[in-house]
């Protein structure tokens, strides 16, 4: 059987990590070059970059020109917690989860901000059934389970006259899929992901209706310095001028204009979905043949085109967390995917970060070692 012979063929970039995620194509350390190192993120120079990031951005993904968007500290979970504990308890709330993130987001609203919160939580490889969702409540859900490969696959069923906000953390998706921003009000992510920037800076966009809610709503809880977003009863305006509550990272700050600039010359949005999408589709033609791979998501509508998680099915594995590891171990030792073991609470399997700047070629030469690395175990 060719499947016990190493492939000829091997991914020019085995990373496939789903975070921090592969780096754009082409990347050097020499692109980073125009950084304002050593300088005020207050001096000019410092609060051009940020507000050139924060325009990109707006450009890149076509938000609204009356959202605001902000770069915030603590990547995209200081970004969801911000838009949690200054927004949450104005009036009920449902908490959707469909992976471990997002069941972190419900602990913390339960738990920590003590909400007497609705909590609707679907099992792995499935999807809250959001027609059975109130948005007269304030919603927080996940659009892109980066843990268990399940996406929500459009916006239509969030209703356009909805009383409440819907908070979104959409870090595993932005860049990467369409995000129907008048069913959105709070939309989270950060830069490690799709665009494969570094880590701890998150971005904050929110609606009008989310400054309406800031504006007028006082948490009954303290909030930290780094969670306050008004001042007197306003927002504060600077934050969403490149004015950033804390100190950022200037070098990864030009790491992310590079990366929205290469998104830019990749043919913005519709051209990074494509590419996300065609390498979930190698992912997914390979699985439709060999029945002992399959995807995790129980239906194709709701599948991830970037953190596709995939699950072995042969009877004659036993220690399904174990034969998972092995074949994980076995790419990693053969240099041609790093990183691609299931998230440690989903159920044993692979995670093949396909994002937008991942090469469909690497994907396509990947998948004839992970059949060899199963046989080689299989045995």
């Amino acid at each position: 059987m060719s499947d016990l012979h190493p492939p000829a063929t091997r991914p020019a970039n085995p990373r496939f990590s789903s975070g921090p995620c592969a780096k754009i194509p082409g990347f050097s350390l020499d692109l980073l070059g125009g950084a304002s190192l050593g300088r005020s993120h207050r001096a000019a120079v410092g609060k051009a970059k940020l507000k050139q990031a924060i325009d990109l951005t707006r450009e890149v993904l076509g938000v609204p020109a009356d959202y605001r968007i902000g770069i915030v500290p603590a990547s995209d979970t200081g970004a969801f917690e911000m838009a949690m504990w200054t927004m949450l308890g104005a009036r009920p709330v449902e908490m959707l989860a469909w992976e471990s993130f997002g069941e972190g987001w419900v602990t913390d609203a339960v738990k920590q901000l003590k909400l007497d919160a609705k909590v609707k939580i679907a099992p792995y490889g499935q999807i809250v059934d959001f027609a059975t969702v109130d948005f007269d409540a304030d919603v927080a859900f996940t659009w892109n389970g980066t843990t268990s490969g399940c996406r929500l696959p459009d916006g239509d069923v969030i209703p356009a006259n909805r009383k409440g906000l819907t908070l979104c953390d959409a870090t595993s998706a932005a860049f990467a899929m369409d995000l129907p921003w008048d069913k959105l009000d709070v939309t989270t992510f950060s830069w490690q992901k799709v665009l494969g920037g570094e880590g701890a800076h998150g971005m904050l966009i929110l609606s009008p209706r989310a400054v309406a809610r800031l504006e007028s709503y006082t948490p009954a809880w303290p909030l930290p310095k780094i969670f306050r977003l008004t001042s007197k009863g306003k927002l504060i305006e600077g934050i969403f001028q490149g004015e950033t509550i804390n100190t950022p990272s200037m070098l990864a700050v030009e790491d992310y204009l590079v990366s929205l600039k290469w998104a830019q010359s990749v043919g913005g949005l519709p051209g990074l979905v494509a590419r996300a999408s065609a390498n979930a589709k190698v992912v997914w033609d390979f699985c439709a043949a060999h029945a002992w791979l399959q995807n995790l998501a129980t239906t194709p509508a709701i599948a991830s085109t970037t953190s596709v998680c995939l699950t072995f099915n042969d009877a004659r594995i036993t220690d399904g967390e174990a034969f998972a590891k092995a074949v994980a171990k076995r790419l990693e030792v053969a240099g041609v995917a790093y990183d691609i073991g299931a998230y440690r609470d989903a159920p044993p399997g692979l995670r093949i970060w396909c994002g937008s700047t991942v090469e469909t070629a690497d994907v396509a030469a990947l998948m004839p070692w992970i059949a060899h690395a199963f046989h080689a175990e299989i045995g």
